[in-house]
């Protein structure tokens, strides 16, 4: 397929579109506003659904009733936006209901400004509304990813009949560059098993309430099973120059392309600093973040957008073997390469 010169916000489109996507719900929020404009712009004339909801709300219950009726359906927003889909997502994940939802991280909290950040991390990745369930977690950090992970966003969606989030920040949503877009789905899995059709012929019932507590506990635990399948089988991760590193930095979003800079910088200053970069933030992926000690690791740092959230995450991986430490910058800054190499040089005297 031809190259195209796009934003990251309009890639996840055209990777939702490729896939089968054929409803899009949502309401504009910057920096996630051209997600909407561009599905407004393309689904109309693939004969496909866009409609602009009257909020937020509205726009995840919109993906719940398209989702129950057997459509690949999504929605997208930025942080006071997702938190208001918050109580709509965890109805759709009671109800097994598979659905992409893409957020454009913003500073925060309340309003806070349009900048970038990755302060949605525990929101998106523990759950966020209600209820014990999780939702899957792709972490593009180009624009071509934006595409070709929102377009799995979809396969997981389906193979889960789960919540899927697509989550990057404002840069990653906002830079342009070229993006090769994928050739489109064949099919899609067949629904005919739980979707609702609203005819007599199928007797389906898309249902999150179980008034026995009995079958709630047992409902509970067919959920965790699931979260338990795909943690052992969906994990992505990218490394660079990890091979013979003693120190090892961990970041996603757009940090992870500042961390590969700071790599090479490192490099040449002759510290042994290696990325290891989640792609999947749920299911995490622990095991390999856990044996960077055995592989020679003495020193972790976690780079974040937020005051520390990931890092617990990490650190739990680690298991006590060693601590990582924690770099961060807030509010809609970006750290530079060479800002950390220094923090690293002050941290571990390299």
């Amino acid at each position: 397929m031809a190259k195209m010169l796009m934003k990251g916000n309009h890639a996840a489109v055209y990777g939702a579109v490729m896939a089968g996507c054929t409803a899009y719900y949502g309401y504009p929020i910057t920096p996630a506003s051209e997600i909407a404009e561009a599905a407004a712009s393309i689904m109309p004339k693939l004969n496909r659904t866009f409609l602009q909801a009257e909020s937020e709300i509205a726009a995840i219950n919109m993906v719940y009733g398209a989702a129950g009726s057997g459509c690949r359906t999504m929605t997208a927003s930025s942080g006071p936006g997702i938190s208001l889909k918050m109580e709509g997502l965890s109805y759709c994940a009671g109800s097994a209901l598979p659905c992409v939802i893409v957020d454009i991280m913003r500073g925060g909290p309340g309003l806070g400004n349009i900048g970038p950040e990755q302060s949605d991390y525990n929101q998106v990745v523990k759950g966020g509304g209600h209820g014990n369930y999780r939702n899957l977690v792709l972490a593009p950090n180009s624009c071509q990813e934006m595409c070709d992970l929102t377009k799995l966003a979809f396969e997981l969606a389906d193979k889960y009949r789960n919540p899927v989030f697509v989550l990057t920040d404002g840069v990653i949503g906002q830079m342009m560059e070229a993006v090769e877009i994928p050739k489109p789905v064949d099919s899609i899995p067949d629904r005919s098993s739980w979707a609702v059709y609203g005819t007599p012929l199928h007797k389906n019932l898309i249902n999150s309430i179980y008034l026995d507590h009995d079958d709630l506990e047992e409902w509970n635990k067919t959920l965790l099973a699931k979260y338990e399948s795909a943690k052992a089988a969906e994990v992505r991760f990218e490394e660079y120059r990890m091979d013979d590193a003693k120190i090892a930095v961990i970041g996603y979003g757009c940090v992870s392309r500042v961390l590969r800079n700071t790599v090479d910088a490192a490099r040449e200053r002759g510290i042994k600093l290696g990325l290891f970069r989640p792609i999947t933030l749920f299911p995490f992926p622990e095991k390999q973040i856990g044996a960077l000690p055995s592989r020679g690791v003495e020193k972790v740092l976690t780079v974040e957008l937020s005051t520390g959230q990931m890092v617990d995450d990490v650190n739990l991986a680690l298991q006590g073997s060693i601590k990582s430490d924690l770099y961060y910058r807030l509010g809609g800054n970006v750290p530079s390469a060479l800002e950390i190499l220094d923090r690293i040089s002050e941290l571990y005297g390299v």
